[in-house]
């Protein structure tokens, strides 16, 4: 796993369009050439939550509407049982979870994603650092919560563009329930995940507990912007949840 970025990048607003040209959207065709650096991701710490539109410094996606109940935010995990050795029964399910194990890859084959993991770390100001923008082919996740696999809520979180061109979950809107993805871990298992729904919402109105709240059995939450750029804060209207549990 890559070592946490120090700082979140620093964006600058999109070229200012001529005319009536609309905002750009998550379209892939709209994006290109576009300063848009989003991770949008929204994990809080002592109920401070990552993001803001109006914080142009982070580069990345605006807060919930309010925060969930602190009960709500998955704690930090401590590590669990190893694997069974190689040939062991192993008689663990899908509702039992996985042994904690950093993520290594992460492959979504319906939309070509095959994408290395990045810590992602509670910065000084108690939001969750973006994935670097530098590299649009990264995802990134958040490393004190539930690693993928884990029982609880991971969450993973990705650019949907960069400046230069479309990012890792450039095309994640076009999943649907009944997709799968895997994540390849650090001990060598696959932890696969079937998707249950893939939802918009705006970000006046997101739904922290429903997409942050810990869960008894391992789900994981895919996590980008969507929606029209607003211009006026440089960010975008919507944020993008895939919801998934471990099959």
């Amino acid at each position: 796993m890559a070592v946490p970025p120090s700082s979140s990048p620093s964006p600058s607003d999109p070229a200012t369009p001529s005319g009536d040209e609309p905002a750009p959207t998550e379209e892939g065709t709209s994006r290109a050439g576009l300063m848009v650096v989003c991770a949008a991701v929204a994990v809080l710490l002592a109920l401070n939550l990552f993001g803001g539109g109006n914080d142009t410094s982070a580069g990345i996606a605006g807060p919930p509407h309010a925060p969930p109940a602190a009960g709500s935010v998955p704690a930090p995990r401590t590590p669990a049982a190893q694997t069974p050795p190689a040939g062991a029964a192993d008689t663990r399910d899908a509702a039992a979870g996985l042994p904690r194990s950093r993520p290594v890859r992460l492959f979504i084959p319906k939309i070509g994603v095959d994408a290395p993991f990045v810590d992602l770390a509670i910065g000084a100001d108690g939001r969750l650092e973006p994935p670097p923008a530098n590299d649009v082919n990264l995802v990134g996740w958040h490393a004190k919560g539930a690693s993928p696999g884990e029982t609880g809520t991971s969450i993973i979180a990705g650019h949907v563009d960069t400046k230069t061109s479309p990012a890792v979950f450039a095309r994640l809107s076009e999943l649907a329930k009944g997709d799968g993805f895997q994540v390849l871990r650090a001990d060598g298992s696959k932890a696969s995940f079937l998707v249950d729904s893939v939802e918009t919402f705006d970000k006046a109105d997101f739904p922290s507990e429903r997409v942050y709240g810990d869960t008894p059995d391992a789900q994981a939450r895919l996590i980008t912007c969507a929606g029209a750029y607003d211009r006026r804060v440089k960010d975008y209207t919507d944020n993008l949840v895939v919801f998934a549990h471990l099959v």
